[in-house]
């Protein structure tokens, strides 16, 4: 396939220009023009792109690419490396962030919702990028954190009240924590997202309502594999989903 077609396909499914982002969604480094192998990953690290290399790559697809608005534009030390190991192999880097989140099928949060069994999810309709549904059965605090952990394979941070009943759930992946009272103004007995910060206590022991950190990384590893497998099978590409172990 030629990698303009590539990032065309891409483009079409994820629609990019709907969303106003922290940093450029699709194809960030060229590399060759033609792509027959694919490595997704979470993030575009130092790590991902040397396993891309060995695996002999034409382009690597994530969720976290380059170019953030909050960091510096001068391409030295870490970025340099990456950049170079890019250019030197000939591999294009292309990446989706807030149109991987929202997608309403391959998206991060459409995908934990269907590993957690989630019924009846959906995004608000005033937050795309916060969805809501229900456990498919009532659950003790401690219970649900025991099945988070076994799905994610890491074990989730839970604040606020431990000893109630979980029925109804809103979450976002990634760092979302700053949505935790949108969350509660929707009517939710908890919130899963993949970060927390220490404001985050004060407001579940206050509101009486759950709030889970289960991990950025954990929590946000299914919407690239799913859109990998979707390329897959729609495009006939060959590809690689690399999940590198992060705990954060």
């Amino acid at each position: 396939m030629e990698l303009q077609q590539l990032v065309a396909i891409l483009n079409q499914k994820l629609e990019p220009w709907r969303f106003k982002d922290y940093a450029p969604n699709g194809l960030q480094v060229e590399g060759r023009s033609q792509v027959r192998h694919v490595v997704a990953g979470v993030t575009a690290s130092q790590a991902l792109l040397d396993e891309a290399v060995r695996l002999k790559a034409d382009a690597i697809l994530v969720h976290h690419g380059y170019f953030w608005k909050s960091e510096s534009a001068a391409i030295t030390g870490i970025k340099r490396q990456r950049i170079a190991t890019l250019l030197q192999s000939d591999i294009s880097l292309l990446a989706y962030h807030l149109p991987l989140d929202a997608h309403p099928e391959l998206g991060n949060n459409a995908q934990l919702g269907r590993l957690l069994g989630i019924v009846d999810a959906a995004p608000s309709a005033d937050e795309p990028l916060l969805w809501q549904g229900q456990l498919s059965q009532e659950m003790e605090v401690a219970a649900f954190a025991t099945q988070l952990s076994m799905r994610l394979e890491r074990e989730p941070l839970v604040l606020g009240p431990a000893d109630r009943k979980l029925r109804r759930l809103a979450w976002c992946t990634g760092g979302a924590q700053g949505y935790f009272e949108q969350a509660i103004a929707m009517g939710g007995d908890a919130f899963l997202t993949g970060e927390v910060s220490e404001q985050n206590h004060h407001l579940a022991q206050e509101y009486g309502v759950t709030f889970i950190a289960a991990g950025h990384h954990a929590t946000e590893r299914y919407g690239v594999k799913a859109l990998g497998e979707w390329l897959a099978a729609e495009h006939a590409l060959q590809v690689s989903f690399v999940d590198l172990f992060n705990p954060v």
